[in-house]
């Protein structure tokens, strides 16, 4: 029994090498590129802040952080769509052309969330001419600043959303040290308080509706 596979003439197994390439490269380009660390990092905190160990499972955090990504990137990627995509498939555009255009819109998402003082930071490390303006800053400059101003971003969230949380644990442990209670641990007592408080303010509207506005 004989396989073949007919790639055809000219550049055709590159194209399909690159093609493949780039389809391995899609998550990381999901990860770095887009809303989703933010929102999975901020989402941790909220869990690893309430101590509820496991709950909810990782698979759910991450589940809502891909649609949390999807509904704030959306606006992008229907420009992507439509400037690059649909254009590419009618044959409208080259290759080359569609890749520009759909850059260019993930791009200006990146830099309206990147800090200045981290694009400095990379631009110094990278040694190429100084920019005059953002369309001359490297694409792979420009990505590892957003990851770093998008963990301090989440970093500082994720503090703000630690403060009420260690105030109860302090509140109990205090309690619990003047009634002489010292060997009861303060977590079972503090944890349904802080799953209450979470429920009563709808904790997860809050954390969400934050997440969101804060890319706008």
């Amino acid at each position: 029994m004989n396989i073949s596979l007919d790639l055809g003439q000219g550049g055709t197994a590159v194209q399909l090498l690159l093609l493949l390439t780039v389809l391995s490269l899609a998550p990381a380009i999901l990860v770095l590129m887009t809303s989703f660390t933010r929102i999975v990092v901020v989402l941790s905190f909220v869990r690893n802040a309430l101590g509820t160990q496991q709950l909810p499972p990782t698979q759910v955090i991450i589940g809502l952080s891909l649609f949390l990504t999807f509904f704030v990137m959306m606006p992008t990627f229907s420009e992507v769509n439509a400037n690059a995509l649909q254009p590419y498939m009618k044959n409208e555009i080259t290759k080359e052309q569609a890749l520009g255009k759909a850059e260019q819109p993930l791009r200006t998402f990146m830099f309206k969330q990147t800090r200045e003082k981290d694009l400095a930071l990379f631009v110094n490390l990278s040694k190429i001419v100084k920019p005059k303006t953002y369309s001359d800053i490297p694409t792979y400059v420009l990505i590892p600043a957003f990851v770093i101003s998008e963990l301090k971003t989440a970093f500082q969230m994720g503090f703000a959303i630690f403060i009420p949380f260690v105030i109860i644990d302090m509140i109990v442990s205090s309690t619990l040290m003047s009634m002489g209670m010292m060997m009861l641990p303060p977590m079972m007592i503090s944890l349904p308080f802080k799953i209450l408080l979470f429920v009563l303010v709808d904790g997860w509207s809050l954390v969400v509706q934050s997440l969101v506005a804060s890319f706008k």
